[in-house]
């Protein structure tokens, strides 16, 4: 790997990593009232559009990196969503 390559791979891996503390909070604890739905709603699509991307780029790592977050990032819009439903995106 080249440098490039390799800060890209831990970049991905270190953001990837973030959302595992919240994931476990939300998927152990069920508490998602102080949550917004609307920023899941749109980060999510974001993720799964930059996984697009890196499979259109043939870029394994950002394949890997966003596909990893997408399923962390469902997990808590899923949780979010049966619990609390849309409410506060119609505020």
């Amino acid at each position: 790997m080249t440098p490039t390559e390799v800060i890209g791979a831990v970049a991905a891996t270190l953001t990837t990593i973030a959302f595992v503390p919240q994931a476990h909070k939300v998927l152990v604890h069920r508490d998602t009232h102080s949550l917004s739905v609307g920023m899941y709603l749109i980060f999510t699509t974001g993720v799964l559009l930059w996984g697009v991307y890196g499979y259109l780029r043939d870029d394994w790592v950002i394949i890997a990196a966003n596909a990893v977050t997408a399923v962390l990032c469902l997990a808590i819009l899923i949780m979010k969503v049966r619990n609390d439903g849309f409410r506060d995106v119609k505020r």
